[in-house]
């Protein structure tokens, strides 16, 4: 991490190979939710859109994030029909997983300081900013709301 990291007033990220590849769903940090291990929070998130049924331990058990975001995607089979008011939520409780289960990931979420973190990416203008600042940037507000929880204990 850079040392300047905690002076940036925007920091951006996307790709798990960039400096904060970290904060990306696909990054290799195992969690533990709902008595199970998932290799990444993409693989809980995406699962969760099919709870209960045999297609979210088909997703937990995919081989890689991308896998798991495929499958996830697929409209091959119904969504869990609540999944518009709860998706928010159930992204929260896997980041705030992923930073409180991996004390490295802590340390470097809570050394952002106060700047604004944004999934920088035309490929999603809900979780991320669209590529062009239009979009939401959920995950993005979703880490900064992490970090004010992390720092507040």
């Amino acid at each position: 991490m850079s040392a300047d990291s905690e002076q940036r007033t925007v920091i951006n990220f996307y790709s798990t190979a960039d400096e904060f590849g970290c904060f990306s769903n696909f990054a290799a940090y195992p969690i533990k939710l709902r008595g199970k291990v998932w290799p990444t929070s993409e693989h809980y998130f995406q699962a969760q859109k099919f709870v209960g049924t045999e297609r979210e331990e088909e997703i937990r058990q995919a081989k890689s994030p991308m896998i798991a975001a495929r499958l996830g995607r697929s409209r091959k089979h119904p969504l869990r029909k609540d999944w518009e008011a709860v998706k928010d939520a159930l992204m929260l409780e896997a980041v705030r997983a992923k930073f409180t289960q991996h004390e490295d990931l802590r340390a470097i979420l809570l050394g952002t300081g106060n700047a604004r973190l944004v999934e920088h990416t035309s490929n999603d203008s809900y979780w991320g900013d669209g590529g062009d600042g239009s979009g939401r940037n959920m995950l993005g507000i979703i880490l900064m709301n992490v970090r004010e929880q992390l720092r507040h204990g």
